[in-house]
C-alpha cells in the first residue's frame, strides 16, 4: 500500500496556527486508516518537547515513540498552505504529518527530506498547480 495518494494531498487546508495544522495532519492520516484519534496528542507532545520544523518551508509533525500503539498503518498527509504559517518564528509552507509503522517513518522521512533539502524542488512543490503535481514530485516517498 503506498504511503502517499492523491486523498492525502490538499492545497487548500483550513489551519491559520501550528496547532491547527497539527490537528490536521492527523486528522488527514485518520482519514486515510493510518492512525487513531489518539495520535494528535502525541504529535503536540513531539512539538511541545522539540520542534518538527526542518527548514525550506517544512514541517514534519509526527508522534512520540510511545505513541506506535495507535499507529495502524505507514503513511503521510500533505498539506500546502498558500499563507505560511508561523512555526515558532520560521515560515511553514508545508506541513507533512507522518506516520510510521515498525520504525517505517525513517526510510519515508530521508526520501522527504532529500527533496525539501533541493531549494529548486521546493520552489516546483510551491508553484506546483495542484495535488496531482505534488504527488508527482514526492512519488518516491512510496518506492
Amino acid at each position: 500500500m503506498p504511503v502517499l495518494t492523491i486523498e492525502q494531498i490538499t492545497t487548500d487546508p483550513r489551519a491559520t496556527t501550528k496547532d491547527e495544522a497539527i490537528q490536521e495532519a492527523a486528522d488527514a492520516l485518520v482519514a486515510a486508516g493510518a492512525v487513531t484519534p489518539e495520535y494528535a496528542d502525541s504529535m503536540r507532545e513531539r512539538e511541545a518537547s522539540v520542534s518538527t520544523y526542518m527548514g525550506n518551508l517544512l514541517a514534519i509533525p509526527h508522534g512520540t515513540n510511545e505513541a506506535k500503539d495507535s499507529i495502524l498503518d505507514s503513511a503521510l498527509s500533505v498539506a500546502r498552505y498558500e499563507t505560511p504559517l508561523d512555526w515558532d518564528g520560521n515560515e511553514v509552507r508545508f506541513v507533512i504529518g507522518i506516520a510510521g509503522k515498525d520504525g517505517g517513518h525513517l526510510e519515508i522521512l530521508s526520501k522527504i527530506a532529500i527533496v525539501f533539502a533541493d531549494e529548486d524542488e521546493v520552489a516546483k512543490l510551491v508553484a506546483a498547480p495542484d495535488a496531482e503535481a505534488i504527488l508527482a514530485l514526492l512519488g518516491d516517498v512510496n518506492d
